[in-house]
Formats: structure tokens, sequence, C-alpha cells
């Protein structure tokens, strides 16, 4: 009987602790509504980053990279392909710049379309307390894991939250900073605009975007893909099959307009290449942040 009663002291020692793990004080929809606000509060006022982005879309993959500034991202094209620009693409690029750089009313659409999508993004995560219910489901590799389904006393009125009503999947949140590190979904039902005359977006579709730590504050997106059967306005349905996936993160000098992007997008040719296929050698980052501090005081 001791025995019995040891043991059964230590399972519900061990079941105390796993409920700690599993199930925090607070409850699943209340931690997401902060991680919703810790989320949408960096959107405010996060760093500047360089960084490469690889696309891959039927079939065709390409590699930019990108250097966020005060008056929006710019990037250049590194490989197309598969293999790095000719001479003559390499013209082309940066003949494309140029005429950015030189063209106020080009940088004005490529500000606002920047500006329109980092709305849509705040848009769509204030959606997420409310669209969905959510239930812990353990932990992993350090990460909270949540169960989420649609929530039936939402009512969708927008289009976003029309699709949301018709998915369900998983999130992952870092519950130290109370930050979205994963998210994955899939779409339960067809959802039709217009009675399904406008469009319709098919079952079966599904989702997935990673998002890293890259400072103490900074959260950037890793990896996002996209698998969706699409049918709009009565044409043929069609499939949107995207992948991205991002790295090398280095900062930047806050305050870099178009121009000083450019020119160090300009002085880091060839690293692109060397960082994607894993030859960037140690350090590299520091010399970006030098050569963006360089690039902002001319």
């Amino acid at each position: 009987m001791r025995v019995l009663r040891t043991a059964l002291g230590v399972l519900a020692i061990a079941h105390g602790a796993m409920q700690g793990i599993c199930q925090p004080a607070e409850s699943a929809g209340q931690l997401v509504r902060e991680v919703v606000y810790n989320e949408l509060n960096d959107h405010a006022r996060h760093g500047y980053w360089r960084y490469w982005v690889e696309r891959t879309a039927k079939n065709e993959t390409s590699v930019e990279e990108q250097v966020e500034t005060a008056d929006g991202p710019i990037a250049r094209l590194a490989i197309q392909h598969g293999r790095a620009l000719s001479s003559e693409e390499e013209r082309v690029e940066q003949e494309r710049l140029e005429k950015l750089l030189s063209s106020p009313a080009q940088q004005a659409r490529q500000q606002k379309q920047h500006d329109e999508d980092e709305e849509r993004i705040g848009r769509i995560l204030s959606l997420l307390p409310t669209a969905f219910v959510y239930q812990y489901d353990g932990e992993e590799n350090g990460r909270l894991r949540m169960r989420f389904r649609p929530n039936p006393s939402d009512a969708p009125g927008t289009i976003e939250s029309r699709i949301f009503h018709a998915m369900s999947g998983t999130l992952w949140v870092d519950a130290r900073a109370k930050r979205l590190a994963r998210l994955e979904g899939h779409v339960d039902e067809n959802v039709d605009f217009g009675f399904g005359v406008l469009g319709r977006l098919y079952k079966g579709g599904w989702f997935r975007l990673v998002r890293v730590q890259v400072s103490a504050t900074d959260w950037k997106t890793e990896a996002l893909e996209v698998h969706m059967n699409i049918r709009a306005l009565l044409v043929k349905t069609f499939a949107r099959d995207t992948s991205e996936v991002r790295g090398g993160f280095a900062p930047v000098p806050a305050g870099l307009n178009l121009e000083q992007g450019l020119e160090l997008l300009n002085r880091s040719r060839g690293r692109v290449e060397a960082e994607t296929r894993g030859q960037m050698p140690s350090g590299a980052g520091g010399g970006l942040m030098a050569e963006a501090a360089f690039a902002q005081r001319r």
C-alpha cells in the first residue's frame, strides 16, 4: 500500500506538472488576444532589415535581395531559374531600379501597394481572436500548440472573415514572448462569393506560415506556403501554389531612403547566391550593418 500511495503521488505530481505545461493559467483565447496585440504593435514599430527571399511558383524559382527602408522595401533580383543573372539581365535589373528612383509616381504606387499590404495583414491578424475558438493541445519544441476551429457565434461579414469561417488548423505560440511562431490552416468547405457566380474557394486548400525571432523584439516571416484552388468570375478553376522562404536576416539603420537602400544592394552583390548555397562567411551580417551605415551617411 505504501508503494501504491507513493506511485499515485508521483503520478499526481507528474500530472500537475503536465497540466502546468499544457494548460496555462490564462485561457487559450486570452493568450491569442495578447499575441495579436503584440504582433500588431510590432507591425507599427519594427526595426529595419535586409534579407533574401526565395519564391517558387509554377515550378519556377527566383531569389531576390530586399532592404527595408523608410519609403518601403527595395529589392534586386539575384537568381532566376536556379542560376545567377547574366550580364544582360543584371543591366536590365539595374535600369529597372534606377527608373524607380527617378520616378516619384512609380515610388508612390509602390508605397501605396506596400501600405495596402500592411493594412491587409493587420486586418487579418485582428480577426484571429474572434474568428476562431482555441483549445490548448500541448507543447512542441518549447512552443504552446493550440487547435482552432470556426467560432459559431462570430458572424462573418468580410471576405477575409468568410474564408476564416470555413477554416480550421493549428497555431503555435512562443509563450515567453507571446508571439506567433507558426500557423497552419486548411479549408474545410467551399466558400462561394456572389452565390458562386463571382467565384469560389474550394475546400481542401491549405496554408502554412512560420515566423522566426531575429532580435530581442523583432520577429520576421521565415516561410510561407499557400496551396488553394480558386475559381473567379466564371473563368476556369486555377491553382494558387506558391512558396516563399526568407533568410540571411541582418539589421540595417532605420531611416534609409530608397537610394540608400539601392546603394546597399549594389554593394552586397553576390552575397545572396553565397548565402542561399550555405557559403556565407561567418560575421557577414555585421559587415552588412557597416555597409548600411556607410550608405546612410552618403
